[in-house]
């Protein structure tokens, strides 16, 4: 990322947060943070550029809770890819003017959300107070220990610097009653401040009257043990209240108000505080560890998951959402995302301290219970159900299995399953499209260091085949998805896959009937879809401007008289030497995948403003179809490549092109040309082979095979004009020449027959 791509991701979510976008858009934005800062080649670099200008936005709206919350969020997804940025962040705050350094609501902020050095900002806070004679730190600092005691009483512990230098302070004549006070409490951690009014050993009631007695007050919430064992005591009853055999709506409802009533669902940090608190003791009582013994008699460990804690929860959750969206006022929209940040954070902690010990079972039935009762059309219009499986989809991106490798067959199950992907692909005029696409490109990327070699590991295997019967019922029942999707998909599956791209490639919109391709004579030029370019959702020309490309491609197609463009591009596709160790290639393969398709639809769109354009005159010449192609500037571009490319990187710019051979469009027919024209005119036989090799490769494999592949190898076979059967290649062996024969004729070619009947077939 450089400085232009910094600038234009801050802008997005500034105008975003200004315009007060939905939680659920903004949501969306920041979960990219990582995946945009994890492709820099200088990641840290670019994170501190994207934090510093998110540093000063949180500042300029500090009047404006929401969007502090918004640029706090993002500061901690960058904090996620890039720990640098807390020791910068505690340098800005340190540093920076007083009316920023002693803004005590955005300073608590940034500790809660533990993106300060607090042992180092204790140190330097200290400083500043110069044994009092700093009364603007002075105060500050009673003002953060106040505020810490009552909402964050762990952190004090780390400000003991701070905590020291108040007391002597204190000890002074005539040093205000409140800073004693506060000092003294500091001094005793709040261990004697109390919790909730009420006491452990009761029960909560619903019919409760006395609402002071009961309302979280943030100066009675003093330390974390008392909070959770408040919370454990709720929990408790709140199993009860599942637990029996009458329960009802309504005493589901009481349960909640006396919720609201104690002043728990504000969605503030007491919220979030109760939820994840929630979340743990749910998962910690779901799973049952018990001492087992193995063979050889040595004890091992197992667990086994009673379900009825976290469906209880989940219950709890799904009721507090349905009843909650008049009482949560402003924040009403956010508190389904809060609750799934809080089990985002529940769930990466865990996986973090148990590393291969970690259960996902718990989380993923938490998750399905939770799709089950939020995602129903019975109980949300369109809108709002969007807005629900948006949020679902969002943290399922955050959950990714390049994160969390130990819960990845649970995500794929889950991003899968019928209650969230066909309820996101279906309605909603599509508007839930990106974000399965985003969830697949996650998947895609996980797997695909696993997938360069043939030789896989059972996990990965069983991966693999969890991945391809999602494809297949894509290609079943959202065919339209893959068609519109196929350019990302393609550049982040590994050439090695070629089963799993070419279901991808053989999608075709459910309206249309594919003419059968070993129909003789089939003219492709007169089938009335030829004409028509294919719906292309993907950022064709994303990665040309990544690379600053675009405008010399443009020039190229508009002057190539004189320019270096193609002496210069050789270069400009390979990789860096460290991101081509990572990649396991020498080449940009989505800057090849980009440029080959970019310049392709420029040429159709070129060839079909020539033929609208045409005199009568002119149209009544009758050129060889396959001149037309050759006198476009598009074509000298694919010539020069596929001749002065190494092996390799001619085998990816093939199969680049080869990606465009899907059901009938213009693409489709422009690239059948072009791949066929590569192979006429090339000079040297092994090009040829190579040709052959990318076509052959993708037919070899189970069905389904993508239509225009078909056709073009067909077309190959047949056509006397490509001389294919008498290539030296195509019998240089006994079972080379058999596997050619058996592919012609399990596509309808005809093995060794080439057939000239006048026509080319339709190209």
């Amino acid at each position: 990322m450089l400085w232009r791509d910094t600038n234009r991701f801050h802008k997005r979510l500034e105008v975003l947060i200004a315009k007060d976008g939905k939680d659920v858009e903004i949501q969306s934005v920041v979960a990219e943070v990582p995946d945009i800062l994890l492709k820099c080649v200088n990641r840290d670099e670019a994170a501190l550029a994207v934090a510093q200008k998110v540093f000063k936005s949180l500042y300029d709206n500090t009047s404006n809770s929401g969007s502090v919350m918004w640029f706090l969020a993002t500061l901690v997804a960058i904090r996620d890819v890039c720990k640098l940025v807390v020791k910068e962040l505690t340098n800005w705050v340190i540093y920076s003017d007083d009316e920023k350094k002693f803004n005590s609501e955005i300073i608590f902020a940034l500790i809660r959300s533990d993106l300060l050095d607090v042992r180092e900002y204790n140190v330097q806070l200290a400083k500043l107070i110069d044994g009092g004679r700093n009364k603007i730190a002075t105060e500050f600092a009673m003002s953060l220990v106040q505020t810490l005691i009552t909402q964050d009483s762990a952190s004090i512990s780390e400000l003991q610097d701070v905590v020291d230098v108040l007391s002597k302070i204190s000890r002074r004549s005539g040093s205000p009653e409140l800073m004693q006070q506060v000092n003294e409490i500091a001094r005793n951690n709040a261990n004697n401040a109390p919790g909730f009014a009420f006491g452990k050993d009761k029960k909560v009631l619903p019919n409760r009257a006395n609402k002071e007695e009961n309302s979280v007050n943030d100066a009675t919430v003093a330390d974390s043990v008392a909070f959770q064992d408040q919370v454990a005591h709720l929990f408790s009853e709140w199993c009860q209240i599942c637990d029996h055999p009458n329960a009802s709506d309504a005493a589901y409802s009481r349960y909640v108000m006396q919720l609201q009533h104690i002043g728990l669902l504000k969605g503030d940090e007491f919220t979030e505080r109760f939820f994840r608190i929630l979340t743990e003791l749910a998962v910690a009582h779901s799973v049952v560890s018990e001492q087992i013994n193995a063979p050889g008699g040595l004890s091992q460990q197992s667990s086994h998951i009673s379900y009825f804690p976290i469906d209880s929860y989940s219950k709890l959750v799904s009721v507090v959402i349905k009843n909650c969206s008049v009482e949560i006022g402003p924040n009403k929209g956010s508190l389904l995302p809060k609750i799934l940040s809080v089990t985002i954070r529940v769930i990466q902690k865990d996986a973090e301290e148990k590393k291969a010990s970690f259960n996902p079972r718990p989380y993923f039935r938490l998750f399905i219970n939770w799709l089950n009762d939020l995602s129903t059309s019975e109980l949300h219009h369109d809108g709002a159900n969007f807005q629900v499986l948006a949020a679902f989809a969002n943290a399922f991106h955050v959950l990714q299995p390049s994160r969390i490798p130990s819960m990845s067959f649970a995500w794929l199950e889950l991003v899968s399953h019928r209650t969230f992907m066909a309820r996101l692909l279906t309605g909603n005029s599509q508007k839930g499209w990106p974000f399965f696409q985003r969830l697949l490109i996650d998947l895609f990327k996980f797997m695909e260091p696993y997938l360069r070699t043939a030789d896989l590991l059972e996990p990965v295997h069983l991966m693999y085949k969890g991945t391809m019967r999602v494809l297949l019922v894509l290609l079943h029942d959202f065919p339209e998805f893959l068609c519109d999707y196929h350019f990302s998909f393609c550049d982040v599956i590994p050439s090695s896959c070629i089963q799993m791209r070419n279901v991808i490639l053989s999608a075709f919109p459910r309206n249309m009937r594919l003419p059968d391709p070993s129909t003789p004579n089939l003219k492709i030029d007169l089938l009335a879809e030829i004409s028509l370019p294919p719906r292309i959702m993907s950022d064709v020309d994303g990665a040309l401007k990544l690379k600053h490309m675009k405008v010399d491609v443009d020039e190229y197609l508009k002057r190539p008289e004189g320019s270096s463009f193609l002496n210069d591009l050789k270069q400009k596709l390979l990789l860096p030497q460290n991101e081509a160790n990572v990649a396991g290639t020498r080449y940009n393969v989505p800057l090849m995948n980009s440029l080959v398709l970019y310049i392709g639809i420029q040429a159709v769109q070129q060839l079909q403003a020539n033929k609208a354009n045409a005199s009568a005159s002119a149209q009544q010449i009758n050129h060889n179809t396959m001149d037309i192609f050759q006198i476009e500037t598009a074509t000298e571009f694919f010539r020069y490549l596929v001749t002065n490319l190494d092996t390799e990187g001619r085998y990816l710019f093939l199969n680049a092109i080869a990606n465009q051979l899907r059901y009938p469009n213009s693409h489709t027919h422009y690239f059948s040309f072009i791949i066929l024209y590569l192979f006429a005119e090339a000079a040297q036989e092994h090009i040829q082979e190579q040709v052959t090799r990318v076509l052959l490769e993708r037919l070899i494999v189970n069905r389904p095979h993508p239509w225009g592949l078909l056709i073009t190898f067909i077309e190959l076979i047949k056509n006397p004009r490509y001389n294919f059967w008498n290539r030296a290649f195509t019998h240089c062996a006994p079972e080379i020449k058999q596997l050619f024969e058996s592919v012609a004729k399990s596509c309808g070619g005809g093995a060794g027959k080439a057939v000239d009947d006048g026509s080319d077939g339709g190209h």
